[in-house]
C-alpha cells in the first residue's frame, strides 16, 4: 500500500483545518449517544428479548451492510452533487432521529426497525463526511486529520458507556430509561454540524465532468482495488463488539458494568489512532497495518481463555489497540490512491465491500457461539487473522507498487 513521501518538515508545519476539529466533536457527540445505546443492547436483547448470539450477530451484521451500502450510494451523489455538507447533515439528522425508536424497543422487530435507521444514517453521513476531511486537509497531513477524527469520535466511545454504567446504577439498571437519555447527544451532534461546518467551495466543472455512470467504476485505479481488497479481509476477520460484551457478562460482570467493555476498548483506541495517523504520514501504512492484525489475532486468544476479568481485560486492551493501529489509516489510503473527482465513490465502494464483509463475518461468529461457545468464535477470529496476516502483507506490497 502507499507510503507519503512528503517531507517532515511539511507535516509538522500544516495545521489540521477547523473542518476537521468540528466533525470530530460532531463524531463525539454523536458516539455518546449512540455507545450509550448499543453497549447494553446486545444485553437487553438476550437476557431482555431472549435472542441467540447468531441473533445478535446477524442484526448486527445486517445494520453494517444497511449502512455501507448506504454509504455507496451517498459516496456517489456526493461526487455528483458536491454537496458534502448536506448529505452528512440528512445522515446524523436520521441518526439521532432512531435514538428515538430505541426507548419504545420491546420486541425484535423494534430493534430491526431502529437499527436500519440509525445505519441508513450512517451510511449516508460516512462518506461525505470523510469526503469533506479529504477536500480540506492538505495532502501531507492526511493521516493525522483522518487519525484525530477517529481519535475524538473514540472520545465519544469512551464517555458512551461510562454515562451507560453511571445510569445503570442511577436508574436500577433501567435500559430503556437510559436509551431515552442518549437522545439527547445525538440532536446537539446535528445542531454543532448545522452551525459549525461550512460546505468547501465546490471545483469548476470542466468539459469533462459527467454525471456519475456505472462505468466510473472502472475509473477506480488498481491501487484503490488494492486497498479495499486489504480492507474487507481485514474487517472479515474482525467480527463485531457485540461478542466482547456477550463474552464480559461470561468473565463475571455484572450487567451494569457491561459497558466498561467499550470504556477500555475505546480509552485505547482513541489514545493510538491519532499517533498512529501521524506515523503513517512519516513511514507509511503498511507495517503498522501488519501490525494491528498480529495484535487482533493475540486478542483473539486471549478472548478465547478468558475465564476471569483480568484476563478479559488484557484481551479488551489489545482490541483497542488493534483498531487503532488500523481504522484510520484505512480512510487515509483510500484518500490517497482514488481519484480526485471519484474519492466520495471510492469511500462508497470501501464501505459497500466492507459491509458485505462484516454481514458474513458476523453471522458465522454466531453460529459458531451457538454451536461451539465463546471459545470456538474466538479461536476462528485468531485462526482467520493469522491466515489474513500474509495476504495483507501481499496486499500491502502491491499497492505500493501500483500506486508508484
Amino acid at each position: 500500500m502507499t507510503t507519503s513521501s512528503a517531507p517532515v518538515s511539511a507535516a509538522v508545519r500544516a495545521r489540521i483545518p477547523p473542518t476537521v476539529w468540528v466533525l470530530g466533536f460532531v463524531s463525539l457527540l454523536m458516539d455518546i449517544s449512540s455507545e450509550m445505546v448499543q453497549t447494553l443492547l446486545p444485553y437487553y436483547l438476550v437476557s431482555g428479548l431472549g435472542a441467540s448470539a447468531v441473533t445478535v450477530g446477524f442484526i448486527e451484521g445486517l445494520s453494517v451492510a444497511i449502512a455501507t451500502t448506504t454509504k455507496l450510494f451517498s459516496g456517489i451523489i456526493a461526487d455528483w452533487t458536491r454537496r458534502r455538507k448536506m448529505l452528512a447533515v440528512i445522515g446524523y439528522g436520521l441518526g439521532a432521529i432512531s435514538k428515538l425508536a430505541f426507548p419504545f424497543a420491546t420486541s425484535l422487530g423494534w430493534i430491526v426497525a431502529a437499527k436500519a435507521v440509525d445505519r441508513v444514517g450512517k451510511g449516508i453521513r460516512g462518506t461525505p463526511r470523510d469526503a469533506l476531511i479529504a477536500d480540506v486537509t492538505p495532502t501531507e497531513i492526511r493521516g493525522a486529520a483522518f487519525g484525530l477524527r477517529k481519535s475524538l469520535d473514540t472520545v465519544g466511545g469512551f464517555i458512551g458507556p461510562l454515562a451507560a454504567i453511571a445510569l445503570m446504577f442511577a436508574l436500577s439498571e433501567n435500559v430503556l430509561a437510559i436509551f431515552w437519555i442518549a437522545v439527547i447527544p445525538a440532536f446537539l451532534a446535528v445542531f454543532i454540524l448545522m452551525i459549525g461546518v461550512k460546505e468547501p467551495d465546490a471545483p469548476a466543472k470542466t468539459k469533462s465532468d459527467k454525471p456519475f455512470r456505472i462505468a466510473d467504476f472502472a475509473k477506480l485505479n488498481p491501487a484503490v482495488w488494492v486497498v479495499i481488497l486489504g480492507a474487507s479481509l481485514l474487517t472479515f476477520a474482525r467480527f463485531s463488539e457485540a461478542f466482547l460484551l456477550l463474552k464480559s457478562e461470561e468473565a463475571g460482570f455484572r450487567p451494569a458494568w457491561i459497558p466498561i467493555t467499550m470504556v477500555i476498548m475505546h480509552a485505547v483506541y482513541g489514545l493510538t489512532a491519532y499517533p498512529a495517523g501521524r506515523l503513517s504520514d512519516r513511514i507509511g501504512q503498511s507495517g503498522i497495518l501488519a501490525s494491528s492484525v498480529v495484535v487482533l489475532a493475540a486478542s483473539y486468544l486471549v478472548l478465547a481463555y478468558a475465564n476471569s476479568i483480568p484476563l478479559f481485560l488484557i484481551g479488551i486492551l489489545l482490541w483497542g489497540l488493534h483498531m487503532g493501529l488500523s481504522q484510520g489509516l484505512l480512510a487515509t489510503l483510500i484518500a490517497e490512491t482514488a481519484p480526485s473527482n471519484l474519492k466520495g465513490t471510492a469511500f462508497g465502494v470501501f464501505n459497500l465491500m466492507m459491509g458485505v464483509a462484516v454481514l458474513l463475518g458476523n453471522v458465522i461468529a454466531g453460529l459458531v457461539w451457538d454451536i461451539h461457545g465463546s471459545f470456538g468464535t474466538f479461536i476462528l477470529g485468531a485462526a482467520l487473522s493469522c491466515a489474513a496476516l500474509p495476504v495483507l502483507i501481499w496486499i500491502s506490497r502491491r499497492g505500493s507498487a501500483l500506486a508508484r
